[in-house]
């Protein structure tokens, strides 16, 4: 069956707040009911984005982002009480965790959930993070996977009712063994070090590999990468994280679609965007009107700081040179040179069909919703596509078992 899973951020650009029927999104009833809904639609699971500090801009709080997240097991572990099937998946980074403890929490909510919690690996590559932390810092791209492998290796040891010893430069442990249960493992790094963390120890993989091409490239990459560790093309599911707009017509679609783009790209946020190129501060700009007439502050952006996309960290002169020769506005600037998610837009017939394609030839095993409105999105791929999909036989029709693993058709 095709697998289908929902990637929750709480607050942040992805999701609109001037949707007709907005839901607070940090709130407890929002969390349940979206959870209740995905488990009406048969998903596998319920992913909770983590973040252990608030965002910056330019050195203060930037609100306009993902701020004051709960912590990603009490919530799940809260959600555990409201459904009986759907999967609860925290992400939990190994760079500023330490083994031991964080092994413990996530088979507590595997034992409370009865089976269905898994465990979003991922190394956290942003210096301020480091700064709530004793150990401070950051730690370069290598030795972030390098510890990570170590940590999970020692959780999954832990979990096995083993003790567990490792003294080196990426981790020191010494610990007895935790709460005797397995959670699912998921990983959603995209680099080769992330690629071979997903092959050694990855039950799923949180790809963004959705376009079609891409995802058939990443899908034998990955396979080639788990003969190389001993383990079965059939022993890792591959979910690429995808928008879905669906409307009535194609027209309708493509319609609901680029309002999205719009709501999501705020004059707010295009400003903020602006003032880590330039360097300071563009709160006066009209974000309708010309890019800014001043000279940007010297020197590239901190490559420590994550609100942009790694690759526009570096070139920040000829970036600006090239949005300048564009004549558009401050908003529409930002919303032509940033990155869209990938996503699918058409009709729920039309999207079937597409998602079919992908499964037959075993591109994905399903995807990760990236919602933009809520309910909205969740409410119209399962009342409209997920009955679509179980009329192509693609989509189970009721849940055959009770745990992550079940759902996952993993041996």
């Amino acid at each position: 069956m095709l697998h289908l899973g929902l990637f929750f951020t709480g607050v942040g650009p992805q999701l609109i707040w001037t949707a007709p029927n907005f839901a607070p999104h940090t709130h407890i009833d929002t969390f349940v009911a979206t959870a209740r809904t995905l488990e009406r639609g048969l998903f596998d699971a319920f992913f909770l984005g983590e973040g252990l500090r608030v965002r910056e801009n330019r050195g203060r709080v930037y609100d306009l982002d993902v701020a004051g997240r709960p912590d990603a097991i009490t919530q799940l572990a809260a959600l555990a009480a409201e459904t009986t099937h759907l999967g609860l998946v925290a992400t939990q980074n190994t760079t500023y965790n330490y083994p031991a403890d964080l092994a413990r929490r996530l088979a507590s909510l595997d034992v409370v959930s009865g089976g269905r919690a898994g465990w979003n690996i991922v190394t956290t590559d942003n210096a301020w993070t480091g700064e709530n932390f004793r150990n401070g810092g950051w730690l370069p791209h290598s030795l972030r996977y390098s510890r990570a492998n170590e940590f999970v290796t020692a959780a999954k040891a832990l979990w096995s009712g083993s003790s567990y010893s490792l003294h080196n430069e990426v981790i020191d442990i010494d610990a007895p063994p935790t709460v005797a249960a397995r959670p699912m493992l998921f990983q959603a790094g995209d680099s080769p070090g992330g690629r071979d963390l997903a092959a050694r120890h990855a039950d799923v993989v949180f790809s963004a590999n959705t376009d079609y091409d891409k995802a058939v490239a990443y899908a034998a990459d990955l396979r080639a990468r788990l003969a190389g560790y001993g383990r079965s093309p059939d022993s890792v599911r591959i979910l690429p994280g995808a928008m879905v707009v669906l409307g009535d017509t194609p027209a309708a679609a493509a319609d609901k679609a680029e309002w999205i783009r719009r709501e999501q790209t705020t004059g707010s946020r295009a400003i903020a965007f602006l003032e880590q190129y330039w360097g300071k501060d563009l709160s006066g700009y009209d974000p309708d009107g010309p890019l800014p007439d001043i000279e940007p502050a010297e020197g590239e952006l901190d490559p420590s700081r994550g609100t942009i996309p790694i690759e526009f960290r570096t070139g920040k002169a000829e970036r600006i040179a090239a949005w300048r020769e564009l004549g558009l506005s401050i908003r529409d600037t930002v919303i032509q040179v940033t990155p869209q998610h990938n996503a699918f837009v058409g009709t729920p017939g039309q999207i079937a069909d597409e998602w079919t394609r992908y499964h037959d030839s075993h591109a994905v095993d399903g995807f990760n919703i990236l919602p933009q409105e809520l309910p909205g999105t969740i409410e119209d791929i399962v009342d409209k596509l997920v009955p679509e999909l179980q009329e192509r036989g693609l989509y189970r029709t009721a849940y055959t078992g009770t745990t992550l693993r079940e759902h996952l058709e993993l041996p």
